[in-house]
């Protein structure tokens, strides 16, 4: 068993409600983008509510936001599910429904494994990202760090291991 997986978090910020026509195409390739993230090679775990998606979340108390929330075993495995099949055509369509943003709206980090992050930790993740840029508390698929690299970190203990 792997002693460290890779969680990630994605928000994006809607240019419309979700029961609107303009994001009938995004709504209605939910649970089949779902589905093929669950049955992916490396796929651990993934955000959702009772209703099987992660939509009805709130992050940042912002309800034009939405989280994307899920565990992998790599880095590998996620960029595989990531760059291939459905959930490709839909990547190529995010500027449809979702407004262009220019602070960081992705970050990744190492979590034990069978950790399953909440909401308030990818909050935290991201903003770290944000302030300080990659580094092993929060990294991008761009600029990443090895597992453990952040000696466990979590919370307050993250300022040892954060930029000056």
């Amino acid at each position: 068993m792997t002693a460290y997986q890779l969680a990630q978090v994605n928000i994006a910020r809607l240019k419309a409600p979700l029961d609107t026509p303009l994001l009938k195409d995004f709504v209605d390739n939910l649970d089949p983008v779902n589905a093929d993230a669950d049955a992916a090679d490396g796929f651990v775990w993934r955000l959702q509510s009772d209703d099987g998606d992660a939509t009805a979340i709130s992050v940042f108390d912002d309800p034009w936001l939405i989280v994307n929330m899920s565990v992998w075993r790599d880095p590998d495995a996620l960029t595989a599910f990531m760059y291939q099949g459905r959930h490709r055509e839909m990547l190529s369509r995010r500027r449809e429904w979702f407004q262009r943003v220019e602070e960081a709206m992705t970050t990744l980090w190492w979590v034990p494994a069978g950790h399953r992050p909440t909401v308030a930790e990818a909050e935290d993740r991201l903003l770290h990202l944000r302030t300080h840029g990659p580094a092993p508390y929060a990294f991008t698929l761009r600029t990443s760090f090895p597992p453990g690299a952040d000696g466990g970190a979590r919370g307050a203990d993250r300022s040892a291991t954060s930029p000056a």
